[in-house]
């Protein structure tokens, strides 16, 4: 029996090629049982944790996987939409849009589909589909504008690994971060004016990270540079005085890169600031973490210190000028795919 799987059918009559819009994953459903399963291979992942495997499966199974998928169930039922999950919903939003302008630009048909590093739809899945149809060319960008081994990293291991049992391999693009890219500074730039226009500007200007471990980021891990890069140069950008950066999502007893947000949020409260302004530049599309976490617990914890008012911008998602900056990326890594 072929020790690997035959997946390519070849087309002579196009040039075609396809682009994957990468991002971490969701849960089917908010039940308890469908978080357990998304969890459990989430937190598997040894770039996601890096304690030893016999460790870390007792403490994962024994322990986090017992307690958590409740707690986290719980959490996704407040943002769950009619529809669905708000991350999988706007993906597939972001995929459909680029298809449309990137295919009402060139002649040359190009197949955009996002994929999901847990969860469905899987790299497997999409790269099956993409080769079952001739594509021999395929451009990855994991919407992680900042670099870090737990992200971009493990996009990268999974798809190595679907292509590790496939007799044929595309050619593979594949981008690694653009935080400091002109095109991604400017779409940040404009969702916030955009905001301010609508809703008047805060007295501080928060932007709340992801976080890591510090002891990741102190292995060479380049994420909190990265994201103090960002912020940087959208505060310059912006031309703010009064802004912050933090990072959020802090899990388990060791220490994480800091400022924690909800510190940096007290300590606003606390001191006399009324009203923020919270955007979340690390989130390609809002999700569980933005939408849960920042915008109701987040929002509850700087009422409580003094605040006043809470102004919580969303994610790039779906809107044209994240698409026309994903465009942009496409054509530039794409180059000669685009001409052939």
């Amino acid at each position: 029996m072929p020790r690997y799987r035959n997946n390519f059918a070849p087309k002579s009559d196009t040039k075609q090629f396809g682009v994957i819009l990468a991002n971490l994953g969701t849960p089917d459903s908010p039940s308890t049982s469908s978080v357990r399963r998304f969890l459990r291979q989430f937190l598997s992942d040894k770039r996601v944790v890096e304690l030893p495997k016999i460790l870390w499966w007792f403490i994962l199974n024994g322990i986090i996987l017992v307690i958590r998928p409740r707690r986290s169930a719980h959490a996704y039922q407040q943002i769950w939409q009619e529809d669905g999950s708000p991350l999988m919903n706007y993906s597939i939003r972001q995929a459909e849009a680029l298809e449309k302008s990137m295919n009402s630009d060139h002649a040359i048909p190009i197949a955009v589909r996002h994929a999901m590093r847990y969860g469905r739809p899987s790299f497997s899945d999409v790269l099956d589909e993409m080769t079952g149809q001739g594509i021999d060319r395929v451009l990855v960008i994991p919407l992680y504008p900042q670099y870090s081994s737990s992200t971009v990293a493990s996009t990268f291991d999974e798809i190595g690994n679907v292509l590790a049992k496939r007799r044929f391999v595309p050619e593979l693009r594949f981008m690694n971060g653009y935080a400091n890219h002109t095109e991604y500074i400017e779409c940040l730039e404009q969702t916030i004016r955009q905001h301010w226009s609508s809703n008047g500007q805060a007295e501080c200007l928060v932007m709340s990270f992801h976080g890591l471990p510090q002891e990741v980021c102190d292995a060479g891990d380049p994420y909190q540079q990265q994201c103090s890069e960002t912020a940087h140069l959208l505060a310059s950008k912006l031309g703010v005085q009064n802004w912050r950066f933090c990072f959020q999502s802090r899990f388990g007893p060791k220490a994480w890169i800091q400022p924690y947000t909800e510190s940096v949020l007290k300590d606003l409260g606390q001191k006399g600031t009324k009203s923020i302004d919270v955007i979340c530049p690390g989130f390609s599309a809002d999700c569980l973490e933005t939408l849960e976490e920042v915008n109701i617990g987040y929002r509850e914890l700087f009422l409580a210190s003094g605040g006043e008012t809470f102004n919580y911008i969303p994610c790039l998602n779906d809107r044209p000028e994240h698409i026309q900056m994903l465009s942009q990326f496409v054509r530039k890594s794409a180059g000669d795919w685009l001409q052939s």
